[in-house]
């Protein structure tokens, strides 16, 4: 297999027919991809593991324009805290004497107040809005079967307070962001949704949110990507670049073969080959800090580890995808099949499945839900969630390498984010007008 050479080029920008490797076969990379070939480049993606494997294929599922309000908010710490005490809380953290981990929750404490939290709204709501606007647009032009349905975000509280309270939320979201909520107290709430048993105080419902099924959504780019000429190297582990001045010449990358030879500028020694290409896109998720480290950035990612299970359809399937607010439990109703998850584990990274974490999403379903499960169970999977802590992703060209571009950091919201991050890197590796303006994405607000 082929790559072409670099073009020797004198400035940041790509030129059409320029080859750019992308570091990872997640959503991002997906997405920046199709952006990229639709610019007139040429596009190969290196993924450590299996395309669309990752943190893109066992998530909930939601495009969800709702979540502007970041995990930083005034009072988080505390009420964090106070979760944590609880036997069937969803966050778990270890502890850990890390100078990075330490900085990462110390900073997240210090933006943890109203001016920072409606700051990163702002850029979040940006980059949602746009992402819902390209995936309709691209679901429907390119035909792609993902199972989408338009039946909003159904949040549900337990009591009447944490109901009526959330109404103060929903106004800023309603004035500030024009992204607002319909309540239903009571009866009202079991008949919007009657899989939900009585008892609930209420519920909040985002109209405009939507789901789909994510590893249908990532089969689907697969097949249009290939379409498009795009490769998808598997199993091929980036693990550097190889620099000329200021600029990356090609990626380094591990692969399984041992092989030795050199062929159409791919070097490949005992498992080693250089990648030879004009631009390079990082977009490993949680993984993207050590090789933006590598490139001059420095991307303050915490793993956040999140669970979920999915099943075959319940007898009473719900018509709404669900958030429990009470254990932050996830229900996602899908054409073909059923998905419970969340949770939030700042555990480092961690490849084990802890059952007790699965049990408490069962086990949150099974307080609200007529029938909270579905039989047989069909996988049960964990993702690292790329968390930030100002919950904002790095959307930008890296400090010390020009022809770099960084795309990570987008926390529980990569799949939501997705469309509108993958035209933004076309856009700025193409030298064209940005349709969001990039600043808060920047890299640089790390250094």
């Amino acid at each position: 297999m082929g790559y072409p050479r670099l073009i020797d080029s004198r400035n940041s920008n790509g030129g059409r027919g320029d080859h750019v490797l992308i570091v990872g076969g997640g959503i991002i990379g997906a997405m920046s991809a199709w952006y990229l070939t639709g610019a007139g480049f040429r596009v190969t993606i290196a993924e450590k593991g299996v395309f669309g494997y990752g943190c893109s294929h066992g998530n909930c599922g939601y495009i969800c324009p709702s979540h502007v309000l970041p995990l930083s908010q005034p009072g988080a710490i505390a009420k964090t805290m106070r979760a944590m005490m609880r036997r069937d809380s969803p966050f778990a953290i270890r502890p850990r004497l890390s100078r990075d981990f330490v900085s990462w929750f110390w900073n997240f404490y210090r933006l943890s107040n109203k001016r920072d939290m409606m700051t990163t709204a702002s850029a979040r709501h940006a980059l949602l809005q746009s992402s819902m606007a390209l995936y309709r647009e691209f679901v429907q032009a390119e035909h792609v079967s993902c199972e989408w349905q338009d039946r909003g975000l159904l949040f549900v509280f337990d009591n009447a307070r944490d109901f009526d309270a959330y109404a103060e939320t929903d106004e800023l979201l309603r004035t500030h962001f024009n992204v607002a909520a319909t309540p239903y107290r009571g009866a009202k709430l079991q008949e919007l949704e009657p899989a939900l048993k009585d008892g609930p105080a209420g519920g909040w419902h985002y109209e405009e949110d939507c789901h789909i099924r994510p590893d249908r959504l990532m089969s689907e780019l697969r097949r249009l990507l290939e379409s498009r000429e795009v490769t998808i190297l598997e199993s091929h582990e980036v693990t550097g670049f190889v620099r000329q001045g200021d600029r990356a010449i090609a990626a380094k990358v591990r692969t399984a073969s041992a092989n030795t030879a050199n062929v159409n500028n791919v070097t490949r020694s005992a498992g080693q080959q250089d990648v030879e290409a004009d631009h390079f896109v990082i977009a490993t998720g949680a993984r993207a800090v050590q090789l933006a480290a590598d490139v001059g950035a420095r991307v303050p990612i915490q793993p956040g580890k999140g669970y979920s299970i999915t099943m075959q359809r319940p007898e009473r399937m719900p018509a709404h995808p669900i958030i429990i607010e009470d254990s932050h439990v996830a229900i996602t109703p899908m054409e073909s099949g059923y998905r419970i998850g969340s949770t939030m584990e700042m555990v480092g990274y961690d490849t084990s499945i802890n059952q007790k974490r699965l049990n408490l999403l069962t086990s949150g379903a099974r307080k609200y839900l007529h029938d909270p499960v579905g039989d047989p169970i069909e996988e049960t999977w964990f993702g690292w969630r790329p968390m930030t802590f100002d919950g904002k992703p790095v959307i930008d060209r890296a400090p010390a390498l020009g022809n770099v571009m960084i795309a990570a950091g987008h926390g529980m919201l990569g799949l939501s984010m997705g469309a509108g991050t993958g035209k933004l890197v076309a856009e700025m590796l193409a030298g064209e007008q940005p349709h969001l303006d990039p600043t808060p994405y920047s890299a640089l607000r790390f250094l």
